[in-house]
């Protein structure tokens, strides 16, 4: 461990691995099969178990709110790395918490991380593999705050689902998981009686995933198991947690149904690093703990990874994770011929990932994305889009000549100009592409001397920046809309054209106003093409679902469209 560690200190070339099947306690045990990739209907579309089932043998917490929540009353409150009344979501809030943790010394001679938690404590890392890591975050974090999760492995061809319900097929429990709602639950204790007594799982300390993953630091014969104890009242989330882990690794964690591929321009804390060497097995993951923008839109970040074997999250520092986001093992454009195959690393679904959440339709869970995410989203078969990724990092988390960072901030306004064609209510999009006009606006007038109306002059090129302005997603009912179409932007062009087949006018934005979508709905109506404007429907949860106008976030340094060089009267 120490001269692998130690070696990554000095090169790029050489990278950890996770295990690839459980050991220790869980001797004999094969870690599931991932799925196959899901297309451009991805898996929001595709329903697990039901809300209302009865899950009361094997659960392992309820669920009492929803990642989306930003005004309830448990939302509102106080927390490790957010103040009360922060209007962040609760996976805001789980990035806040990932980017809170601070580097102490580990066993060894390397750096590694504390891990906070609700109760006061802070423990160093566990001995762990690194998907493992990865696992033991996410699933921890929805545990204290009573949150839907699930990740998905395959016996077979039988879907398992792994969460807060436990562990169960459609069917049923599945056939090797516990009844975790047999153990022990202390979350009713108060800070007194946890402060003056924390309440102790005595079996599950002694036990762990993999050999050799003894952490002294918590007591003779501690192995993960203790930290789990250390950091749970909840016993029957540790158990759960170290089942999980004993079944599905990395090659499970690539998988589309669990993580989603994003951009890079959208990294942040939390996010993961996915290494997939092989459709089935070897991989790695790394978790992202820190990102910080710099001037003229780029980045730096950081980040931890557990090992096999078993070791405390190791540290990166901004150059080591800028050689891991950078190598093509991150879904970049290369073969994988050093693992014996012939296929593109980008075609075996790695690269940078965010976790899915779990959410409600129609009486069932959910594995989506939070609405806010949904334009940084990449279809896990759009290999050119996923193999450009290790190149885009080297720019971004780089130091580039400014020429080479302009025509990346132009490529990104590109991408999300023909998102909007594609998907003309998108928020996510809008706001995206105004943050890269924000860093090309900073680059151009750092580097290149130009103001604001020169870049306005030269790059607002297109109607569609202003036809689709940016709205505030917690007061525009449109964020919720995802059934908007290609056609349904044609009309909206077409009514521009006609709109200014006279002269230049300000172009009307594409919002809701007054309950309606006019003027876009009103012309829809008489051309041939009525058919294709669909109504609005909630497609996501939705806070301004009774809203009745959308809320425009206006710009006031922006150049009116009709003042820009090309449009103005001769």
């Amino acid at each position: 461990m120490r001269g692998l560690l130690l070696a990554l200190a000095v090169t790029t070339s050489l990278v950890p691995a996770c295990a690839t099947s459980g050991d220790g306690d869980a001797e004999g045990v094969t870690e599931l099969d991932p799925g196959g990739p899901l297309g451009k209907e991805d898996s929001a579309g595709i329903s697990a178990l039901r809300v209302d089932g009865d899950y009361s043998a094997t659960a392992a917490w309820k669920v009492t709110n929803q990642w989306e929540d930003t005004t309830t009353a448990d939302a509102k409150l106080a927390g490790m790395a957010w103040g009360a009344n922060s209007g962040l979501n609760w996976d805001e809030k789980y990035a806040a918490w990932v980017g809170s943790f601070v580097q102490v010394d580990s066993l060894d001679w390397f750096k590694t991380v504390a891990i906070s938690t609700p109760f006061g404590k802070s423990v160093r890392g566990p001995k762990i593999d690194c998907a493992d890591l990865a696992i033991l975050l996410r699933f921890s974090f929805a545990a204290w705050y009573h949150l839907p999760v699930y990740l998905v492995g395959y016996d077979g061809s039988t879907p398992v689902y792994f969460g807060h319900f436990g562990v169960r097929t459609k069917s049923g429990k599945w056939s090797q998981a516990s009844s975790f709602g047999s153990f022990a639950d202390y979350s009713s204790e108060t800070a007194a009686q946890y402060g003056a007594k924390w309440p102790s799982d005595a079996a599950i300390r002694t036990r762990g995933i993999s050999p050799n993953d003894q952490i002294p630091f918590l007591g003779g014969g501690a192995r993960e198991g203790a930290f789990l104890d250390e950091i749970h009242l909840n016993k029957r989330a540790a158990r759960l947690i170290m089942f999980t882990q004993a079944y599905l690794g990395s090659h499970n964690m690539v998988d589309s149904a669990n993580t989603y591929n994003i951009v890079p321009e959208a990294l942040r804390t939390g996010d993961v690093l996915m290494f997939a060497r092989s459709p089935r097995v070897d991989g790695h993951t790394t978790i992202v703990t820190a990102v910080s923008h710099v001037a003229e839109g780029r980045m730096q970040a950081q980040s931890i990874y557990g090992n096999d074997p078993p070791a405390q999250p190791a540290w990166q520092d901004p150059d080591a994770t800028r050689s891991l986001f950078t190598d093509d093992e991150g879904g970049g454009p290369s073969l994988n011929t050093p693992y014996g195959g012939t296929t593109p690393y980008s075609h075996l679904n790695g690269g940078i990932k965010r976790f899915r959440v779990a959410k409600v339709r129609n009486g069932k869970w959910f594995n989506t994305w939070m609405n806010a995410d949904e334009a940084s989203w990449i279809n896990d078969t759009n290999y050119d889009a996923i193999g450009a990724r290790p190149a885009r990092f080297e720019a971004l988390l780089g130091d580039p000549d400014p020429a080479v960072q302009r025509e990346q901030l132009l490529e990104v306004i590109t991408e999300k100009r023909a998102y909007l064609q594609e998907h003309p209510s998108s928020c996510a999009a809008r706001t995206d592409r105004e943050q890269a006009f924000a860093d090309l606006y900073q680059l151009l007038d750092t580097s290149f001397g130009m103001d604001r109306a020169a870049v306005d002059a030269q790059y607002r090129t297109t109607i569609d920046d202003y036809v689709f302005a940016p709205l505030d997603y917690s007061k525009s009912r449109t964020c919720c809309w995802d059934h908007t179409s290609r056609a349904m932007y044609d009309l909206i062009a077409a009514y521009e054209t006609q709109a200014a087949s006279t002269g230049c006018v300000d172009p009307a934005i594409f919002k809701l106003t007054a309950n309606r979508y006019d003027p876009f709905a009103t012309y829809a109506r008489s051309t041939p093409q009525a058919a294709a404007w669909t109504a609005w429907s909630a497609d996501e949860d939705c806070q301004a679902a009774g809203a009745t106008d959308d809320v425009v976030l206006a710009d006031p340094g922006l150049t009116p469209w009709c003042s820009l060089p090309q449009n103005a009267a001769p």
